[in-house]
This record gives structure tokens, C-alpha cells and sequence, in this order.
């Protein structure tokens, strides 16, 4: 039977159990992290992704939105149980139920994005976000009035940390004497949807002088983009392309090309000929990470900044500069 894509698949305590049950699955499935299918930043690039991969194929999937970490292992035996192949996981946190899960059913194919499963049937898909952010940091830098720039996480984690420290080094490339000013929203899952939290800090990095601040928070991002729009003052956006959102205040975007990744992994992981089992690493060499010029923005990017963000990422892809990566050393020297 032909899938329809799932909206909140939890609500008012509906169990997961009740949502999946009676179905027998024989499309993929796209499962999103905690924060909403609609965060405008990771969720939704990954959503999009499973769209484009609709668009192009004709066929049909599933999703599903969590509401929080005890469904997981519950999310992934339902589906593969009930014939869901591939089965696309998005975040970081999909590590421990994945890992139980997957043994259970060798015949599915599972592609987990932002973290690494070693399986057989699993290809884990990461991707280069120091490097992209080292880009946005130098062009922070370049634009930045006041010689201070500012970084609002999400949820403080190594994985975010890694956008912070290629954006400090990048910032620190462009000028050496550039302030840095970094915050996160909050230490649990609920700080990817805080956007009144990431305003305040986002205030709060103003009020102590920086003119340019890095959102690299999920949801909460939003409230970044605001208060500096409010403030007259320009943000950059992370994941999906946000130029769009507060025109003339986005000063470019960190994007992440989780919806390539999503989309490819669809097509790839649905036959045993082209899955790719194992690690996968996309970075500025394969278009995985990278900035965002559209018309939203162009006029606030100069062909100076773009020289010199390009010249960057020649030499980063080239091995002259290596980006400090701080999920493997956590001690982030900018």
C-alpha cells in the first residue's frame, strides 16, 4: 500500500504505536529530530530533501516528527518491522537507538545523518560544518562595523561547538582582532525551539557590540534573525537557506545540503547495488556545506568578500588551511 506523508504524528498522547499500527510500509521512511518538520533550518532541509526526491521519482514516504528521545527505538522497529526500506534519520541523537535497532533488521537499509553507526546496514552521513562556517566567520568579519562578531547556539554540544570554532577561526582569519561573543540556548532538546531565548542572547551580543551574529540553532534560530532585524544589525543563518526570511538583515547562510543528502539517500539506499554502507563525509569539495548569495543578499556581500570567502575555500579544499574540527579535539584554540 502507497504511503501519505505523516504530519505531528503525536498529539494530544496519541501513542507512536497507534499512529503505525495496521500499516504494512513498503516506501522509504524519513524520520526528523527533535524540533519541529518545520524549523525553516535542519528538519525541514532534510524534509525537503524527501520532497525533491517525491517530485523526481513519483514515489511516496513517511515521515514522522518525534515529541521526544523514548520514541526512537520504538519509531525505527515500527517501520522497519512493518517494511519501511530505507529508513532516513536526521540529528545527531539517533546514535543509541540505532545502534540497538539496527541488528534486529539486517535486510533494511538505515542512512543516519550527523552521526556515525557502524553497521552493516548503515551508512552514516556527516558533514564538514567547520569548514562552511570558517566561510560565513570571514565574511562575519569582513562586514562586521564594530570589530565584533557573536555565535547563538542551539543545544550545547560538541556538534555545535564544531559550527562555532570554524566560525571563530574564519572570523580570526579575516581579522585577527576580531571579538568574539558565544552563547547557546539551553543544554537539552528544548533549546532547538527557543526562539525567545536566542533573541535575548542575540540582544544581549548587541548591547556589547557585535553587528553580526551567527545562528546555529534549529528553530531558535529564528529569534536571532529577528532581533537582529530589529536591531539593524545582520545575522547569518545555518542549514537551509535563510536569506529569505528578514531580506537585507541576512548577511548569508551556513548551508548544510542535508536535503541533497536526504534526497540521495532515498534513491540510493532503496537498492542493495548503490547503498553505501559505512561513512560518508560531505564537505566544500562535494557541495555539502558552503554560503548562500541569492537575491535576498547579494547586495550585502561584496565582490571583495566573495573574493577572499573564495580564496579561503580554495585553500581549504586544497589542504593549505586546515579548519580546526572540534568533534575530534575539543580544545578550540579562537
Amino acid at each position: 500500500m502507497k504511503l501519505t506523508t505523516f504530519t505531528k504524528a503525536i498529539a494530544g498522547g496519541i501513542a507512536l504505536s497507534a499512529v503505525l499500527t495496521g500499516a504494512a510500509f513498503a516506501d522509504p521512511a524519513l524520520i526528523y529530530d527533535l524540533g519541529g518538520k518545520f524549523d525553516k533550518s535542519f528538519n525541514e532541509a532534510a524534509y525537503n530533501g524527501g520532497q525533491a526526491w517525491k517530485a523526481e521519482t513519483g514515489g511516496n514516504f513517511a515521515d514522522l516528527e518525534l515529541q521526544n528521545d523514548a520514541q526512537r527505538e520504538q519509531a525505527l522497529r515500527r517501520f522497519a518491522g512493518q517494511g519501511a526500506n530505507p529508513i532516513v534519520m536526521a540529528g545527531f541523537s539517533w546514535t543509541a537507538a540505532l545502534t540497538a535497532v539496527a541488528p534486529e533488521f539486517p535486510d533494511t537499509n538505515f542512512v543516519v545523518l550527523d552521526t556515525v553507526v557502524d553497521a552493516p546496514n548503515v551508512q552514516s552521513i556527516l558533514f564538514d560544518e567547520h569548514t562552511g562556517s570558517f566561510l560565513v566567520g570571514a565574511l562575519a568579519a569582513l562586514k562586521s562595523q564594530t570589530g565584533t562578531v557573536a555565535f547563538v547556539g542551539g543545544m550545547d554540544v560538541p556538534l555545535i561547538h564544531k559550527f562555532y570554532c570554524g566560525y571563530a577561526q574564519g572570523a580570526k582569519a579575516a581579522n585577527p582582532d576580531v571579538k568574539l561573543i558565544e552563547n547557546y540556548t539551553g543544554t537539552t532538546p528544548a533549546a532547538w525551539n527557543d526562539p525567545v531565548t536566542a533573541g535575548e542572547l542575540t540582544k544581549a551580543a548587541i548591547d556589547a557590540g557585535a553587528d553580526v551574529i551567527f545562528a546555529a540553532a534549529g528553530g531558535s534560530g529564528i529569534g536571532v534573525l529577528q532581533a537582529a532585524k530589529d536591531a539593524g544589525k545582520y545575522s547569518i543563518g545555518v542549514d537551509s537557506n535563510q536569506n529569505y526570511m528578514q531580506p537585507g538583515s541576512v548577511l548569508t547562510s551556513m548551508v548544510k545540503r542535508v536535503d541533497l543528502a536526504v534526497k540521495n539517500a532515498l534513491t540510493e539506499a532503496a537498492d542493495d547495488a548503490t547503498f553505501k554502507p559505512g561513512l560518508t563525509v560531505l564537505g566544500l569539495a562535494q557541495d555539502g556545506v558552503g554560503y548562500a548569495v541569492d537575491e535576498y543578499n547579494k547586495d550585502l556581500i561584496t565582490p571583495e568578500m566573495t573574493a577572499a570567502a573564495e580564496d579561503y575555500k580554495a585553500k581549504i579544499i586544497a589542504g593549505d588551511i586546515v579548519v580546526h574540527d572540534y568533534t575530534t579535539d575539543s580544545k578550540c584554540p579562537f
